[in-house]
């Protein structure tokens, strides 16, 4: 064995408790597995969208991407009035659809630590028309 590998089972061991069970019991500090994000924004939890493609734009096939700004409270709600339109889409009907249905929006709230917290979070609303070959700017 190296003395690199020798050195690393030290560290190892000594960080370790080896319980009773001959388990290998990782110290209370031990950063959250990696799977288990400690940090998390917002989740999306509507099933279906609640935004309305504008049907004027949607027979034409125009396509676009509008990104929100909101705001939820530690419960994941929207606060009112905290919605505005960081990136529009380049049409104006694109983007107030998406500003219309934020109140509509369901979230589970931003986690910091592993507690629910209040955020503001950008959350991208997409416009894509199911014909290939859509318009966008």
């Amino acid at each position: 064995m190296h003395r690199s590998g020798v050195l690393l089972a030290i560290v190892f061991a000594v960080a370790c408790d080896k319980g009773p069970s001959g388990v290998i019991k990782l110290p209370d500090n031990a950063p959250p597995p990696v799977d288990q994000p400690r940090d998390q924004p917002p989740v999306a939890l509507n099933a279906q969208t609640p935004v309305q493609y504008p049907p004027a734009l949607f027979d034409q096939g125009i396509e676009g991407t509008v990104i929100l700004r909101l705001f939820a409270d530690s419960a994941g709600t929207l606060v009112n009035d905290s919605t505005r339109v960081q990136e529009s889409s380049g049409y104006p009907a694109l983007d107030s659809a998406a500003v219309a249905a934020a109140p509509a929006l369901l979230f589970a709230p931003a986690r910091r630590d592993g507690r629910a917290v209040a955020a503001s979070f950008l959350q991208p609303i997409y416009f894509r028309h199911p014909g290939a070959g859509g318009i966008s700017p």
